[in-house]
């Protein structure tokens, strides 16, 4: 058996103030072999209303493995299992925050980073993104373009038109909160590079129907294209 080439600490990201009675938020940080050699890429996922996410967590156990330096975390509302999320300024604050905690150290910074998350972590990113948060791109997994069933809802103020990173969107066919077509539709108004990849089958938390795919199948696809496209991004 081939021994691991990563490892993997739980940490605890502080927050400058409490939030639901919490003063830090639980995170784990994958650190690649050998790291800071090579290219030094950085990403951070988000949760996104979950404590626990499987998708997440074998894309963080598996980009680590391909020496990216990962920070997955969960917002202080999934922590603390409250329904609604936290609003869009605590959001961004615990983001930055994330973002911080992996440049703490300068002799091990990423000299690239990747920002991203799922549905409300994903829709937290685009908010770090044009909130001056220095980042090479952007993977926005589930995100959530408009009300359930109801693509007619998307605002017009959308946060993404001010993106000016590359942009890759990982979006469920039997999404109801983001309509493929509708995705498209804005994504002509969307002034960065972007990227959409339709994951078959896999709706808004990229579950899918047994009887229909391996769930296993899908996270080795939606690993695939994230890795390829970063790599793509910083010219490797």
């Amino acid at each position: 058996m081939v021994e691991p080439t990563a490892r993997f600490e739980q940490v605890r990201i502080p927050l400058r103030e409490p939030i639901h009675g919490l003063e830090a938020v639980p995170a784990t940080l994958g650190v690649p072999e050998w790291w800071p050699t090579g290219a030094r890429v950085g990403v951070v996922l988000a949760h996104g209303g979950q404590r626990q996410d499987p998708l997440l967590e074998f894309l963080q156990q598996q980009l680590t493995e391909r020496k990216y330096l990962t920070l997955r975390f969960v917002f202080p509302f999934a922590e603390a299992e409250k329904k609604r999320p936290d609003s869009d300024d605590v959001l961004l604050r615990v983001f930055r925050a994330a973002v911080a905690f992996v440049h703490n150290d300068p002799t091990a910074a990423p000299a690239h980073l990747f920002i991203g998350g799922k549905n409300a972590g994903a829709s937290a990113a685009v908010h770090a993104a044009t909130a001056r948060t220095r980042v090479d791109g952007l993977f926005l997994l589930g995100y959530p373009l408009h009300k359930q069933d109801d693509p007619g809802s998307v605002q017009a103020d959308q946060r993404l038109y001010r993106v000016v990173n590359p942009i890759l969107f990982l979006t469920g066919t039997r999404d109801r909160h983001c309509d493929i077509e509708t995705l498209r539709r804005v994504r002509l108004r969307v002034g960065a590079p972007t990227e959409i990849h339709p994951v078959v089958e896999a709706d808004h938390q990229f579950r899918v129907r047994k009887s229909e795919r391996d769930p296993e199948d899908l996270q080795r696809e939606v690993l695939a294209v994230l890795d390829q496209w970063m790599r793509k991004v910083i010219g490797e």
